[in-house]
């Protein structure tokens, strides 16, 4: 995969450190697919993400909200007293993780739940009145102004 080297513009533009920071994250290898996930839209301005987290329990998962990045971190607690087994086949990947999310402006994390091994997490994005577009009414005036001119 190609590899875009931003520095250049980072020397000649101000307050766009945002933008390229999304671009090189964006643009770099993601490490791992696990633990996989769905993202969908379930209204307008409403979205879900939904995690596969077969065996972990709600004590196992952590959501973090940080500025505009959303991280759902999972780590099976250690058991008091652990049965000892053996293992013949391991397909069941029950492994820690941490999986990151980068939230758009005004998106708002609403709730989570977890069931039949599926986190669900919904998010909502609110627009501030001040932010979302608005009519301007235009006056009609029914006395034209009219600008005379001499003839020369």
């Amino acid at each position: 995969m190609r590899h875009f080297d931003l520095s250049p513009l980072y020397r000649s533009t101000i307050g766009f450190d945002r933008i390229f920071q999304l671009l090189d994250q964006a643009t770099a290898p993601e490490a791992t697919s696990y633990p996989p996930y769905n993202i969908e839209r379930t209204d307008e301005n409403a979205y879900r993400i939904t995690l596969a987290v077969a065996g972990f329990a709600e004590a196992d998962l952590s959501i973090e909200v940080k500025e505009a990045a959303l991280t759902i971190t999972g780590q099976k607690k250690a058991e008091g007293e652990q049965i000892r087994r053996e293992v013949l086949h391991q397909g069941i990947a029950a492994r820690a993780f941490v999986r990151r999310f980068q939230l758009a402006d005004y998106v708002q994390v609403t709730g989570a739940a977890l069931e039949n091994g599926l986190l669900h997490i919904d998010l909502v994005r609110e627009v501030p009145e001040a932010k979302k577009p608005r009519l301007i009414p235009i006056a009609a005036n029914s006395s034209a102004k009219v600008i005379e001119a001499n003839a020369a």
